[in-house]
């Protein structure tokens, strides 16, 4: 009877260094993963404040486009910043694009690139 038992342990040497070596691989790819979303997510959120910090801005300048464009590039670290202002009789709308390259190996060149879009509106105020 001891026999049999130590030779079930015997064959079973190794067998969880086996499941680890099958099973790394696709956990890093999604450890990988979930950092490249939490980096899109990062940005989502910067072009958010950017956005809102353009739009005071416009809504309190005379030149609204310029304002804008400067308040935003203040606010945040990402280049380029595609910065479209609308101005209305009694708003001014600012729109910011920010193009995230995936750059985190491995899942980088399995996903696209991501276009990250934010836009803010503020009342004029009077100069």
């Amino acid at each position: 009877m001891l026999c049999a038992a130590s030779r079930i342990r015997h064959v079973d040497r190794g067998q969880s260094s086996l499941e680890l070596a099958l099973c790394l691989p696709l956990l890093m790819v999604f450890v990988l993963g979930f950092v490249q979303v939490a980096i899109v997510v990062r940005d989502q959120l910067a072009v958010q404040a950017a956005a809102r910090d353009g739009a005071r801005a416009a809504s309190t300048a005379t030149a609204a486009p310029t304002a804008a464009r400067r308040a935003a590039e203040n606010a945040v670290s990402l280049r380029p910043l595609d910065v479209s202002t609308n101005a209305s009789p009694r708003t001014a709308t600012v729109t910011i694009r920010f193009i995230n390259h995936t750059t985190v190996p491995i899942v980088g060149m399995l996903i696209p690139d991501v276009t990250v879009t934010a836009t803010a509106s503020m009342v004029l105020e009077p100069p």
